[in-house]
């Protein structure tokens, strides 16, 4: 409703991307309704957070088959999509853009939530190895790494001017960030001014993988 509001076009699906059937028929019915694809982005993505000798296999399973496995899954189909299609002339410079949006946590540890980390970790090898392989067909795949952004999935990290302090320790920048910011990223990413860049991860996380313990000199 937000998309229509503002003058853009959408369909809502309902869908598991976990579930290849569901995928499938994702891509069945966005193509049965616009014809053609030109950008995908992996933002599905959940947290079921617990010590390590606690962490259920359940719970371990379901975040890597919704991070990863999803990710795999749709940029599959996308990529089959845009290979058929190849570049058209007069929409994009490339056949076609795909964006995984992964988390400061492909490169820093988090105890408490190994299964997040691990997923994440694999969907920077996941982007970089699909970049790779597709770079011939003229597609772009990046992924985008945002650090403490501010929704209802980290609440309780920002919430509270004490909790919000004590975040704002771990971000040299001093604030944290908002959902347009990435939002700004995805678009440019996808954008042909953004042409020449495949294969890597951008960080938006007003600098919290600088390694802010060592700011004052370790």
């Amino acid at each position: 409703t937000d998309i229509k509001k503002h003058g853009g076009e959408a369909i809502a699906i309902k869908a598991d991307v976990s579930r290849e059937h569901d995928v499938l028929a994702m891509f069945a019915q966005h193509l049965a309704t616009y014809g053609s694809l030109d950008i995908m982005v992996n933002n599905a993505g959940l947290q079921k957070d617990a010590r390590l000798v606690d962490m259920t296999l359940d719970q371990w399973q379901t975040v890597i088959d919704v991070n990863l496995t999803g990710q795999f899954l749709c940029s599959r189909e996308a990529a089959k999509i845009f290979i058929q299609q190849g570049v058209r002339q007069g929409v994009s410079a490339a056949a076609g853009k795909i964006i995984c949006m992964s988390s400061v946590h492909e490169i820093i540890p988090w105890a408490g939530h190994v299964n997040y980390a691990a997923s994440k970790g694999g969907i920077e090898m996941l982007m970089k190895s699909l970049a790779q392989e597709l770079a011939p067909f003229k597609i772009r795949v990046n992924g985008i790494g945002p650090g403490a952004i501010q929704t209802p999935i980290n609440k309780e990290a920002w919430e509270t001017p004490e909790s919000l302090n004590k975040l704002l320790t771990l971000i040299p920048y001093k604030r944290i960030g908002q959902p347009i910011d990435v939002g700004n990223l995805a678009a440019w990413l996808a954008s042909d001014e953004a042409d020449y860049i495949t294969g890597t991860t951008v960080f938006i996380d007003g600098g919290m993988t600088l390694y802010p313990g060592f700011s004052d000199n370790g």
